[in-house]
C-alpha cells in the first residue's frame, strides 16, 4: 500500500458519505451520517504523506474497502 496525503484521504472519505464533525487540534474528525462511524484525520501538513500504520488504522475504522484508497 502506498501512503496517501491528508488531502487525498479526505477526498475518499467525502466520496463515501463522511463529513467534518469537529476539529481537535491538528486532527479533523469525520463522521458518516448514516452509520455514525467516526474517523480522525491528522492534518500535519496536507501535502505530507500519512504514515502507513496510521493510514491502515483509519481505513479499518472507516469500514471502506482497502481498494478504494489505492
Amino acid at each position: 500500500m502506498k501512503p496517501l496525503t491528508a488531502r487525498a484521504l479526505m477526498k475518499v472519505l467525502r466520496k463515501h458519505g463522511f463529513a467534518i464533525s469537529r476539529q481537535k487540534g491538528s486532527h479533523l474528525i469525520y463522521k458518516q451520517v448514516y452509520t455514525n462511524v467516526i474517523v480522525p484525520v491528522p492534518l500535519h501538513g496536507k501535502s505530507k504523506p500519512i504514515p502507513i500504520g496510521t493510514l491502515q488504522a483509519i481505513i479499518k475504522q472507516s469500514k471502506i474497502p482497502k481498494e478504494e484508497f489505492e
